[in-house]
């Protein structure tokens, strides 16, 4: 049997279970902080993390894998690094590497990852034994059991065969959901029989419900190590050995860590949701729901200040590293003599929820019978902060400010045109009647999002357009 040469120990150990939209970076570092031994990243589609860059982020002292369409797939930092396990064949900057059988959902197994390789023995069997050989990181792999013992006995026995560090077996098949009691005398059955740690999963809820209970599901499955999914989403202080902290605690804690390492709001936003539960009613669940960005979000919990003194302590560390590497500051590709500028930045919170600068900017440009603006942005390399221009009428504009988007660098410059014309910008109070003769486009939103991807790649010139998708609130965590 292939042996990996460098091992993380599965023995005895608990573990943050891999988490559809959850196991964020956040998240990864409060589980660690609250005793976890292990933590798994969120199940990452293959294509998405073959297109994407890796980029080292100075600024939040992160490893970033960006896509073409400058939405961070993956970020991981060093607290975390010998430590995580990534659902994925990357392996400088993570600890291990998983391969998902276990999840059910059709975004998945329609593409023939998740629980569909559970069908196909073979398929399995030739994935891990190439990772095995390949890498130099441990290999395991996260199953759900089969319908019959006999052949979940027989499918293990296989997949030990290729040399894994370890498997992590969820006990229910395929078709069950949490509903269905989990079956932990199967994982007994593959714990006895197989050499290699067996990581039970599955016990959320029926049998985890404080720390305490973790211990009694391993000694209940036999199992080397236990792995928990929704009871860490709903309390992630169920790994901390003196028990449950008060969620108002934890969530400002998870609040900090967002902040911190830049989290998108809407990632932070729905495991927020998630820990509240019954609770999304109340006056601060009604915030949270409300909550159109990070700031917005702080504010709700009583981290207001929090939120400004982190966002100073960013742009100084951004200003630092700029002022130590000139060479990285790029502006757009003009000659800038002749750009009208001012220090602005675009806040979503002055304008109603269907109005935006840009639409002003274009509905006075039909108005005049001029061409339409035309936006040219640019990306700085070393924070991957955005600048835009927008030529209106032959006239060049721009903010001297740098955005964290494209599409927020945009509604800047846009802004800057309407300003410098005296013309309406859509901000509340204002009043525009030419913007309600036509049908009022969506609300820009922050990146994040599924996007169209674009083209140009950072620090290139990116034309229009730019579109925005909405992104579906489907629940596309595994039933752990």
């Amino acid at each position: 049997m292939i042996v990996n040469s460098l091992s993380l120990c599965y023995h005895n150990k608990v573990i943050l279970a891999p988490m559809v939209r959850v196991g964020t970076l956040p998240m990864r570092l409060l589980a660690l902080d609250y005793g976890a031994d292990i933590v798994y990243c969120e199940e990452l589609i293959d294509l998405k993390m073959l297109q994407c860059k890796r980029v080292v982020n100075e600024v939040l002292s992160t490893v970033d894998f960006v896509a073409p369409d400058d939405r961070v797939v993956f970020r991981t930092c060093e607290r975390e690094q010998s430590r995580v396990v990534f659902q994925m064949t990357e392996e400088n900057d993570v600890a291990g590497i998983d391969v998902n059988m276990g999840c059910p959902k059709e975004y998945s197994t329609k593409g023939g990852m998740g629980a569909a390789l559970l069908s196909d023995p073979d398929k399995i069997e030739k994935i891990l034994s190439t990772l095995v050989k390949g890498t130099h990181r441990p290999v395991t792999c996260k199953i759900r059991i089969l319908p019959s013992l006999e052949d979940t006995l027989n499918l293990v026995k296989r997949i030990e065969r290729t040399g894994i560090s370890a498997i992590a077996v969820h006990g229910r098949n395929r078709e069950e959901r949490p509903q269905h009691p989990v079956s932990c005398e199967v994982i007994r059955a593959i714990a006895e029989t197989l050499s290699i740690p067996v990581i039970a999963n599955g016990g959320s809820h029926d049998h985890i419900q404080q720390h305490l209970d973790i211990e009694d599901f391993r000694q209940a499955t036999a199992a080397s190590s236990v792995m928990v999914a929704r009871a860490a989403m709903w309390n992630p202080s169920i790994f901390l050995k003196d028990g449950l902290r008060p969620l108002e605690e934890v969530m400002q804690k998870y609040i900090r860590y967002a902040v911190q390492y830049d989290n998108h709001y809407t990632n932070t936003k729905y495991c927020l949701c998630q820990m509240l539960r019954e609770q999304l009613e109340s006056p601060q669940g009604r915030l949270l729901h409300a909550a159109q960005s990070a700031q917005e979000i702080c504010e709700a919990f009583g981290l207001g200040a929090f939120y400004e003194e982190t966002i100073r302590e960013l742009d100084a560390r951004r200003a630092d590293l700029l002022a130590k590497t000139p060479e990285a500051v790029e502006e757009p590709a003009e000659d800038t003599s002749g750009i009208i500028k001012m220090a602005i930045r675009f806040d979503r919170r002055a304008y109603p929820p269907q109005i935006t600068p840009k639409m002003c900017l274009l509905e006075w440009c039909r108005r005049e019978k001029l061409p339409q603006p035309v936006y040219e942005t640019v990306q700085r390399p070393i924070d991957r902060m955005f600048c835009s221009v927008v030529t209106v009428a032959e006239q060049k504009y721009q903010s001297t400010l740098w955005d964290k988007s494209k599409k927020l660098a945009e509604q800047t410059a846009a802004i800057v045109c309407l300003r410098s014309r005296g013309l309406p910008e859509g901000r509340l109070g204002e009043e525009n009647p030419s913007l309600n003769k036509r049908k009022r486009e969506a609300p820009d939103r922050d990146p994040g999002g599924p996007r169209v991807p674009e083209p140009a790649l950072s620090g290139e010139i990116c034309k229009k357009p730019f579109v925005a998708l909405e992104s579906s609130d489907e629940n596309l965590l595994e039933g752990c």
